[in-house]
């Protein structure tokens, strides 16, 4: 993401104002005025993902209004999705008004009138009304009401969002066409899910959104060493078959996928210095690897070295590398591994 505002950057007088314009052209045209203080503190990073935009935004006790004049004067014709990450917020919105507490997701309209009270963080997913496959008539029932961020299928959505705040990479265009195209069937799943109108998401975003939800119960239990593939079909209602095509469409197997993230893990905790001092075989067992033997044939199959060695090259105690000794490649050998466990 893009840091686009940070009220250090202005005088006390002028933070606001600044908020105010940044946010008319990054997010849309709205109001504002302070609540109990004489100044602003706020952040604001945006990513860019074509027609989808998210932002990260911290925000200190103002309110927000969006009035009918300022939507004639521009309207990008959007909704917005909004995961609450701590503080306080109070929206309103065509006749509806929710008291919006952290861990939980709300959905506005742009083209409507609304009103905000904030303080606190809050992670925003903005998109045009018109790639939303599902019936205007009952997102309108939608807006401005509570729903579960925290767990479950809303809890999928807060974790792409925030995993995109947090990610410093720099995406091509393909990638930014694919993290589009993610966040919108992850949006339209979690909105058909609390509309009881899962049958009109279309077969692939549907297909793509469960590929989500599996590769992220997967990630929540990647240090268990008794994950199998019938364990995660079963935990998702689906057969094994199905799930075994399921990653087959994204050009891996199930227990490859598995592998590699328990790996490029263990190549994470091995290779910072802060962990230095645990055991080798304490970060394998953390990661899904119990027995240290099958862990080091296994990290010696991928990376053609043990794992101790690939610990002082990375820490830069090896004969012939420095500290910023590059890591092996995990995509490039994980099929070399031996797949003994699911």
């Amino acid at each position: 993401m893009e840091k686009v505002y940070d009220s250090a950057d202005f005088g006390a007088r002028d933070a606001l104002d600044a908020w105010a314009a940044i946010t008319a052209d990054a997010v849309m045209p709205t109001g504002f005025e302070l609540i109990g203080t004489d100044t602003f503190d706020g952040c604001l990073k945006v990513a860019s993902l074509g027609a989808v935009q998210i932002s990260a935004m911290s925000y200190h006790s103002f309110r927000c209004l969006r009035t009918p004049k300022l939507i004639r004067k521009a309207d990008p014709e959007c909704f917005q999705v909004a995961f609450m990450r701590s503080g306080r917020h109070v929206l309103e919105q065509d006749r509806n008004q929710t008291a919006l507490r952290s861990g939980e997701i709300a959905i506005f309209d742009s083209s409507r009138p609304f009103e905000t009270w904030a303080d606190g963080e809050s992670l925003l997913i903005q998109f045009p009304h018109a790639v939303l496959p599902l019936p205007a008539s009952r997102i309108r029932w939608m807006l401005a009401r509570s729903f579960p961020g925290a767990k479950g299928i809303g809890g999928l959505l807060a974790d792409f969002l925030t995993r995109m705040e947090e990610d410093g990479s720099d995406y091509t265009p393909q990638d930014s066409i694919r993290l589009a195209t993610v966040s919108l069937d992850l949006v339209t799943t979690v909105i058909a899910h609390y509309l009881e109108r899962d049958s009109d998401v279309p077969p692939d975003s549907r297909q793509r959104a469960l590929y989500l939800r599996v590769t992220s119960y997967i990630l929540r239990h990647l240090g268990d060493p008794a994950l199998t593939v019938d364990a995660i079909a079963a935990a998702h209602h689906i057969s094994v078959r199905s799930l075994h095509r399921l990653f087959q469409q994204h050009g891996t197997s199930v227990r490859v996928w598995i592998r590699a993230q328990r790996m490029e893990h263990c190549c994470r905790d091995l290779a910072d210095p802060m962990k230095r001092h645990q055991p080798i075989a304490a970060i394998a067992a953390r990661w899904g690897f119990p027995r240290p033997p099958d862990f080091t044939r296994a990290f010696r199959a991928c990376y053609d070295i043990t794992p101790s060695e690939y610990r002082d090259r990375a820490c830069g105690h090896g004969t012939d590398s420095g500290p910023q000794h590059e890591r092996p490649v995990l995509e490039a050998r994980a099929s070399r591994a031996p797949d003994r466990r699911g």
